[in-house]
């Protein structure tokens, strides 16, 4: 079988524009990342949050389960669903935790800060989340809010494990100095 393989870029661009076309900005995520992050980095700015995004968004990992979680919540807005998955989704059931588990993978690559901010995003719905969650009759996110939270984590953690590095790579300077 000669399948074509999809350029990388067009994965990306088609993660990005299907967040869009369902009314999820990168902002809207950066906001979400500046929140959990703030308080561990008084010098951080959005304009790193926005950074951290979109280089979340280049891993073919979160762009995959996107992808999947997007249709997914489409074939259920059209009822294009076998029942009694057509209700589940539709219906974001709360046993149903396909979502989850699909959102809790993509995080896996960004280490336990990524896993915990992913947990307490998907209990506390924060920002954007909550207005996913909570959105009746106009759309169905029952795996996008899930992805924007694992999005939102998965960028929480590379800016935390960069601050460290940052920080580290100060005190050798800083010590480098002191020897010479």
């Amino acid at each position: 079988m000669n399948a074509k393989r999809v350029h990388s870029r067009d994965v990306t661009k088609a993660a990005k524009d299907a967040l869009i076309e369902r009314g999820v900005s990168i902002e809207a995520i950066a906001e979400i990342v500046y929140e959990m992050q703030i308080p561990y980095n008084k010098n951080l700015t959005l304009k790193d949050c926005i950074e951290s995004v979109e280089k979340v968004l280049e891993k073919r990992e979160i762009q995959h389960a996107l992808l999947v979680g997007i249709e997914l919540d489409k074939l259920a807005e059209q009822k294009k669903l076998s029942e009694p998955l057509q209700s589940i989704i539709e219906s974001d059931e709360g046993l149903f935790g396909v979502d989850e588990t699909i959102a809790f993978g993509a995080v896996l690559g960004y280490g336990s800060i990524a896993v915990t901010t992913f947990g307490h995003l998907d209990k506390n719905k924060i920002g954007i989340i909550r207005e996913l969650d909570t959105k009746k009759g106009n759309g169905v996110h029952t795996f996008l809010d899930d992805m924007v939270g694992s999005i939102a984590a998965s960028a929480a953690s590379r800016l935390a494990h960069r601050l460290r590095d940052e920080e580290e790579a100060l005190m050798d300077q800083r010590e480098k100095e002191k020897v010479n």
